[in-house]
């Protein structure tokens, strides 16, 4: 009789509606640490005691309040809702904690109604549950956004574009913040098309996403930034097609790199395009000190040397082989000269680099 009504209530749980299934798994309540049924543990009196239960230490805590202050005067029952609406979904633990610790704008938010419609909906966009955890962890304000009015447009935006639900669903994992903040125009329509990419390249789907989730100004400040060294917008938009991120870097960033690539270095600016890590690489950590490691190998008459193509793959080495390549496979003497140089050069700090004010331009680059 025993068994029998064990899988009896298998089969009652197997039947229930999947929105019904999420109110039944596992989920952390303040009355399951009592003993005692009779006895409810009382509500936590301030948020951050019941942050603490959730798993949340107090550099946690302090770290949440300080980011969203207005949580110290939510209604408790209103977040304690939130929080036990992410351990439903199955979300606990670290992640948990990662949620509210990095994101606490997500919980001064309202669920809004049609959860489970929303749910259900980015469940199927993303194939299981585990994949949908996953986005939700990376973007917590997916469980915010309005199915009707955010949702579905960016969906129809990006397959207008001929790209598949199933390739954005993969795209929103590692860029979160597609779903808020794609738009097309007629202006970034013709960037599109500028770059002269077709929809089988594997790159499509990045030169789309890039210019949909950018700013019209910030795409005219970087591509006028990279003409102004030479090159026509065609060209720009070519190497944008070649490699996508050139777009994310900003205009301090790729002017530098630029200025001390054709004004010290003595390369033509046009090298860029066959070689764009030039533009990715680190000046103070990567260009400079190499550069001028190969001056120094240059002077002391010693070999291998970093000339032509040697320094282009000197340049693009990992920090490792770059020394076995460079330094270390000289004598310990030399050696040791050779890296007290490269240290020091490393060293060298940007011009008023201390005093310098950061500039926050926003998103997203």
């Amino acid at each position: 009789m025993a068994l029998s009504g064990i899988h009896a209530f298998r089969f009652l749980l197997s039947s229930l509606p999947q929105t019904l299934t999420l109110t039944l798994t596992l989920t952390r309540s303040f009355s399951s640490t009592n003993t005692n049924p009779l006895i409810q543990t009382p509500l936590p009196k301030d948020a951050a005691q019941l942050f603490r239960f959730y798993g949340c230490d107090d550099a946690d805590v302090s770290k949440i309040l300080l980011r969203q202050p207005s949580l110290s005067r939510a209604n408790l029952n209103l977040l304690q809702h939130k929080l036990d609406v992410l351990q439903r979904l199955g979300i606990a633990g670290t992640d948990l904690v990662k949620i509210v610790t990095c994101r606490p704008r997500f919980l001064s938010g309202r669920l809004g109604d049609g959860l489970h419609d929303r749910l259900l909906f980015l469940e199927s966009l993303f194939g299981t549950r585990e994949m949908l955890l996953k986005a939700i962890v990376r973007n917590p304000s997916l469980l915010n956004y309005d199915l009707d009015e955010r949702i579905k447009p960016c969906l129809d935006l990006y397959e207008g574009m001929g790209i598949s639900r199933e390739t954005l669903a993969r795209m929103l994992l590692s860029r979160p913040m597609i779903m808020p903040r794609s738009s097309l125009n007629d202006e970034k329509l013709d960037y599109i098309n500028r770059t002269g990419i077709s929809k089988e390249s594997k790159m499509y789907k990045y030169v789309v996403s890039v210019i949909a989730i950018s700013r019209l100004d910030t795409i005219r400040k970087k591509v006028a930034n990279i003409e102004k060294f030479g090159f026509t917008v065609d060209e720009v938009m070519g190497l944008f097609s070649r490699t996508p991120h050139v777009l994310t870097l900003s205009v301090d960033k790729v002017q530098r790199n630029m200025t001390y690539i054709i004004g010290i270095m003595k390369l033509p600016a046009h090298i860029v395009v066959d070689y764009p890590f030039l533009l990715y690489s680190n000046l103070e950590a990567v260009l400079r000190p190499r550069f001028m490691l190969g001056r120094k190998i240059q002077e002391m008459g010693l070999e291998p040397q970093m000339n032509g193509p040697s320094l282009l793959r000197a340049l693009r080495m990992n920090e490792p082989r770059f020394l076995r390549a460079f330094v270390t496979c000289h004598a310990e003497g030399v050696a040791k000269e050779l890296m007290e140089f490269y240290n020091k050069a490393k060293g060298i700090k940007r011009l008023a680099q201390d005093s310098k004010v950061g500039v926050r331009m926003g998103f997203p680059f």
